[in-house]
């Protein structure tokens, strides 16, 4: 802690100005509102962007108000990789609309506006904000009144007033590197049944060079896009005519989540679990018995069926449970690891279906595990060493969160505490570093959540540990003990790759389409000179296939180099070229992805060759 006129040194000067905001017993504070002690934040804090950020939205916002000042103002927070602001305009706002608002942007940053910070009772400020017209921000203070708050906090720089709690940045100068970025379609409050507003979205750094580099990121990341190579590689596609959030696999796509599919399958036997299948509808009042109607009904589809209400599940639990409880369990038979490949529908609101990563029916490689509570640990630890294992094999590290019991959730305190402290000690015992997820768990348990990072170095939610006292309480599940008497187990709800869909976007987006051999839908094309090599050609294909090898032809009347092109731009890792000398030979002339060139391969050595790579998953 450093002090402003008290017992300690005055802040020498340069850092005052360098600091872009304090922070009091824990709190982050505008530096105007510095009273006594404080300790600075400098822009290498890790809260210091989010205030950057977030004080970029309001100058946006400024400038947006002066330019058009019709549109209507909502919300504009930092986010992990910049900020945004929702607007409620008529008109679209276009490319040359963005431009020109960074143009009065830089002006306003320029000015050097101080962002000045006043209160206001809660009905003055509904008074103000109602003669201005900003009935959103009426509507939002007006639920500060109903729960109770009797003043709220307001920010003004330059010609702007915005509903604020701060802290801001002290002036519009400290702003030196920021980009708009483009403008998204956005529901107030998410949701669709409200009116579709204008997201404005934009970044912001303390360096020019850390937006350039961000800057680079995008690009690269655009260029990533599973949805786009998804159509270039003519792996899957949605539609609305089909339904939004519906994945239609193709071909190519099919082939790969097979692969998937099949890798996982064999690594679940091998760890020995158990596979079983579950149906899509289950009666209401199972759902109702878990909880889920109660705390996940707003995601969940319903139909009739002869006067009954089922639920399509968006989970696969409920039918594991069914099969535990087909019949009485002993202590010898526990742990029981039920695993399936279930597919699951969830009501996704549609703005946030995003390609594969947010659909409303996907695939999860799910299991349950059943044991007793002497077993959870070591059951927790052999899912982690799972994780491990096909993370490695992917090429993904990782992080941890541990995310802890939710508002809406079901069992008592003390079951939650013994759930949460036995994931929180076999991740200790690991020694896998972790940080705390306040509320995020299951409403039936905490979780173990691993965030793998890809090539550009983006988290992405996969593998789930769920530890659950609760449901097995629910349905009465029970195992005979070694005293004979009836014992209630423990359930860990667990997934490995998590949804499908959204790894394989992940995959996509991480070789940028350029899939290890193994899992590539087409791993070698075969393609003709001249027809006089079609003959070996297709015999070169059988011998491929009879291996299996996957394998295409490409025997168009095209020149060679228009369909190597053609083959490089699908991203096949190889390409046989097959001429008069290779025919005659009974060689291969092979060409790979990253263009290396090999002639005069005899196809055992090549069919050889692949097999290797296949069995070490290359």
């Amino acid at each position: 802690m450093v002090g402003v006129g008290g017992s300690r040194p005055p802040v020498p000067i340069f850092i005052f100005m360098e600091a872009i905001a304090a922070r009091v017993n824990g709190e982050l504070i505008d530096l105007s509102q510095v009273k006594g002690d404080y300790e600075p934040v400098f822009p290498e804090d890790k809260s210091a962007l989010d205030i950057l950020r977030h004080s970029s939205a309001h100058v946006m916002a400024e400038a947006v108000k002066e330019l058009y000042p019709d549109t209507l103002v909502t919300i504009g927070p930092a986010t992990d990789t910049g900020f945004y602001y929702d607007f409620d305009r008529d008109e679209p706002f276009t490319d040359e609309d963005l431009a020109l608002i960074e143009k009065r942007m830089a002006e306003i940053i320029a000015k050097k506006e101080p962002f000045v910070k006043t209160e206001m009772t809660i009905d003055s400020a509904i008074d103000f904000f109602s003669k201005k017209g900003e009935k959103y921000k009426v509507e939002i203070i007006q639920e500060l009144k109903e729960k109770g708050e009797e003043k709220v906090s307001l920010y003004t720089q330059g010609s702007f007033v915005d509903l604020c709690r701060g802290p801001h940045i002290p002036h519009t100068g400290f702003i030196r590197a920021f980009k708009l970025l483009n403008v998204a379609g956005a529901y107030w409050r998410g949701d669709e049944k409200n009116k579709m507003l204008q997201r404005i979205y934009g970044t912001a750094f303390f360096t020019k060079e850390e937006l350039e580099n961000f800057l680079r990121f995008i690009e690269e990341a655009k260029e990533r896009d599973h949805r786009k190579l998804g159509k270039e590689l003519d792996l899957f596609s949605i539609s609305d005519e089909v339904g939004p959030g519906l994945v239609i696999y193709h071909p190519n796509g099919s082939i790969l989540r097979y692969l998937l599919e099949d890798f996982e399958r064999k690594e679940h036997l091998r760890r020995g679990y158990k596979m079983v299948y579950g149906p899509h509808i289950m009666r209401l009042e199972l759902w109702k018995k878990s909880g889920h109607y109660d705390n996940y009904r707003e995601n969940m589809y319903f139909t009739e069926v002869e006067g009954q209400v089922f639920g399509i599940k968006p989970m696969n639990c409920l039918a594991h449970i069914a099969v535990y409880k087909s019949k009485v369990r002993s202590y010898r038979d526990l742990p029981l690891r039920y695993f399936e490949l279930g597919t699951v529908h969830r009501h996704e609101r549609s703005g946030v279906l995003h390609g594969l990563l947010r659909v409303r029916s996907f695939t999860q490689d799910d299991a349950h595990i059943f044991c007793r509570p002497d077993q959870v640990q070591d059951e927790i630890k052999n899912v982690i060493k799972f994780v491990d294992d096909v993370m490695e094999m992917f090429g993904f590290s990782y992080d941890i969160e541990l995310s802890t019991r939710p508002e809406k959730s079901i069992g008592t305190e003390e079951i939650w505490e013994l759930a949460t402290t036995a994931l929180k000690n076999c991740l200790d015992e690991l020694g896998k570093p972790y940080e705390i997820n306040e509320g995020d768990g299951a409403f039936y348990g905490p979780k173990i959540d691993i965030k793998l990072r890809d090539a550009l170095d983006r988290k992405w939610q996969c593998a789930t540990i769920q530890c659950d006292f609760n449901l097995p309480e629910r349905f009465d599940l029970t195992f005979v003990g070694q005293d004979n008497q009836r014992h209630r187990p423990v359930m860990l709800h667990r997934v490995i790759l998590g949804s499908i869909e959204r790894f394989i976007s992940i995959l996509i987006e991480h070789y940028k389409g350029a899939f290890p051999l193994w899992l590539a839908p087409v791993q070698v094309l075969v393609l003709n000179i001249t027809d006089n090599q079609l003959d070996y050609a297709r015999e070169v294909i059988e011998k491929l296939r009879m291996n299996d090898i996957r394998v295409e032809e490409d025997f168009r009347n095209e020149k060679l180099g228009y369909k190597i092109r053609e083959a490089q731009m699908r991203k096949i890792p190889y390409i046989i070229v097959l001429g008069d000398k290779e025919k005659e030979a009974r060689t291969l002339s092979i060409r790979t992805r990253e263009k290396e060139e090999k002639k005069d391969v005899k196809i055992e050595d090549f069919i050889s060759e692949i097999k290797e790579k296949n069995d070490k998953r290359r």
